[in-house]
């Protein structure tokens, strides 16, 4: 791995003469695919049972704890007032609870099922949040259904096509947001499943034009912003990642219905998406193994801002702060006005 200085890379001018630089917070043997903000700093889940922090202001205020012996890989990371979740993939599926205080951990749940797989755990609050795992194999996923540390049944859960699943790739397939939680799948079938916590509560199942038919295609991330249902999912094909058709749509309508964009016309397979804050849903940044990619345009347009490699996840700091996790790093992209 090349080695990134205190100011990394690249002074690059996009869209409307912003500026940026990119430079170092974190680097180490890890994969980091799921990350949170709280407290000026940067929390982390990753590879061989690591979680920590680092601050996003003052790089050598750092921390890292190994949650197991057991060498777990942990691609989901979730908060609420008090406490990190964190879940390992593939079984038996641990449940960890971190206390923010004073960083004890402790497993809360255990999921021994052999087909326990866990690709998001999002928490909106201590009584509303949702896991989800790939489906066994009557099509059904599993799910922890988040309520103060217990889990509570859904009901009426669409069952799930042959070969349509989930991505692991940046705790990012769920969404949620006023109650309502929407799930993404990939595989045979890229689809929206939309579920409204609000009474009476059900389970809504839609299509997408979205790139699918084979396992490693389909939707890898969402968001949604504001109240009106305006939504983005961008993902591709993680075997060919140059492909762009089909790999980026929005939705005006809460998920209902999805309007392909730039199809032909990006930087290829992304793996993470996020609404910029404070621009009402027009500016979005999305990341992949190969590009940082940027619309200013509501996901109509993109332009690559970088060719940094091997990002897997991103999340908005604030307004001119952006961070970003991958393979063995953690970066800090700072926008200014020109």
């Amino acid at each position: 791995m090349k080695k990134l200085s205190l100011l990394l890379l690249l002074i690059s001018t996009f869209c409307y003469s912003q500026k940026f630089k990119i430079d170092t917070l974190l680097t180490d043997k890890i994969s980091i695919r799921a990350i949170q903000l709280w407290d000026g700093k940067v929390w982390y889940a990753g590879t061989d049972s690591k979680f920590g922090y680092v601050n996003i202001d003052d790089k050598a205020d750092k921390k890292q704890i190994v949650l197991s012996d057991k060498k777990l890989q942990f691609r989901t990371l979730a908060q609420d007032e008090t406490d990190f979740y964190t879940i390992n993939i593939e079984s038996p599926a641990y449940f960890f609870k971190i206390d923010k205080k004073t960083l004890k951990s402790k497993i809360f749940h255990t999921d021994n099922a052999k087909t326990a797989f866990y690709d998001s755990f999002v928490i909106q609050s201590k009584n509303l949040g949702i896991a989800i795992s790939d489906p066994d194999g009557d099509g059904f996923p599993r799910y922890f259904n988040f309520n103060n540390n217990k889990n509570y049944e859904l009901l009426n859960y669409p069952k799930y096509d042959k070969g349509e699943a989930h991505f692991a790739a940046s705790n990012t397939n769920i969404a949620i947001n006023n109650n309502v939680v929407w799930i993404a799948t990939g595989g045979t079938k890229a689809r929206i499943f939309r579920f409204n916590w609000n009474y009476p509560m059900y389970w809504e199942v839609f299509d997408t034009p979205f790139v699918q038919g084979t396992t490693s295609q389909g939707i890898y991330s969402i968001d949604f912003f504001g109240k009106k249902g305006f939504g983005i999912a961008v993902g591709g094909d993680y075997t060919k990642q140059a492909d762009d058709i089909n790999n980026i749509a929005t939705t005006n309508d809460g998920g209902r219905t999805w309007q392909i964009q730039a199809s032909g016309q990006n930087a290829g397979y992304m793996t993470c998406v996020k609404f910029r804050p404070k621009t009402k849903g027009k500016e979005i940044v999305a990341v992949g193994d190969q590009h940082i990619s940027f619309s200013s345009d509501y996901g109509k347009t993109w332009k690559k801002i970088s060719d940094e490699k091997n990002l897997y996840a991103c999340e908005w700091a604030d307004k001119n702060t952006l961070i970003l996790s991958g393979k063995d790093k953690i970066l800090r992209l700072k926008f200014s006005d020109n």
